[in-house]
């Protein structure tokens, strides 16, 4: 049994490493020195899109290429992945220059986006394909549970707007709540406000449009959530549930 301190990301990933040298580069970033985790972020992204692209082939057998690839692409991209990190508290376990710690570069959207598809790659390169397509199905979730391939080629502040509009619901309401970080690696935090429903979500990223898209993400989640509560149906936007 592996003794190192990265343990309980093991744990949370549901896959014990046999060479725990790859977990150790998955998370260290080009900043803290070598080997850093780009050569197998280049690997995980190639099988992360694989494992998608599988999962949506499957579920969606009439969907033709061109759906495929955009909802592959809303599934895979940078706030999703982001998000993904911050439910496994990857920052927790990132290994970082002086620099990039002092800028908060363990929270940025793209470092921790980054060195998740580099830890898919070493769970692929450690244990096989079935590993880490069993890591990846389940570090998605709910996420690829609930995949309607009619949102997914959309952005996130795009898809919540339309579920609004098509329930008649007031727009939701976007604030900045927090700016760290010097001038040129800023890291914005962004709430997402819809009154009505009682939501109030939170997004992070380097920029205003980044952490309002992933703010715009979990509010819309959100949503779902109260809908399955609610004991409503998901229905695609424009149609009742008696249709």
């Amino acid at each position: 049994m592996s003794l190192s301190p990265l343990t309980p990301l093991e744990a949370a990933l549901d896959y014990r490493f046999t060479a725990t040298a790859l977990l150790r580069q998955a998370v260290t970033h080009r900043s803290y020195g070598a080997p850093h985790n780009e050569r197998l972020e280049f690997v995980g992204d190639a099988v992360l899109n694989c494992v998608i692209a599988q999962a949506m082939f499957e579920r969606f057998p009439k969907l033709d290429e061109g759906a495929l690839s955009r909802s592959r692409a809303g599934l895979v991209n940078r706030e999703t992945l982001a998000q993904l990190a911050r439910r496994l508290e990857l920052s927790r376990y990132l290994l970082l220059g002086d620099g990039e710690l002092k800028s908060g570069g363990s929270q940025r959207a793209s470092i921790l986006a980054d060195a998740l598809e580099a830890l898919f790659g070493a769970v692929f390169l450690d244990g096989g394909f079935a590993a880490v397509q069993r890591v990846i199905v389940a570090a998605y979730g709910e996420i690829l549970q609930d995949a309607d391939p009619e949102q997914l080629g959309k952005d996130a502040k795009t898809r919540l707007q339309e579920w609004l509009q098509a329930r008649r619901l007031p727009l939701p309401e976007y604030a900045v709540t927090e700016i760290r970080g010097e001038a040129h690696l800023q890291q914005f935090v962004v709430e997402c406000r819809i009154p009505s429903q009682e939501v109030v979500a939170s997004g992070e990223g380097n920029n205003r449009r980044a952490a309002e898209q992933l703010a715009a993400d979990a509010a819309w989640r959100q949503l779902q959530v109260q809908s399955q509560a609610s004991g409503q149906r998901k229905t695609p936007i424009g149609r009742t549930r008696n249709e």
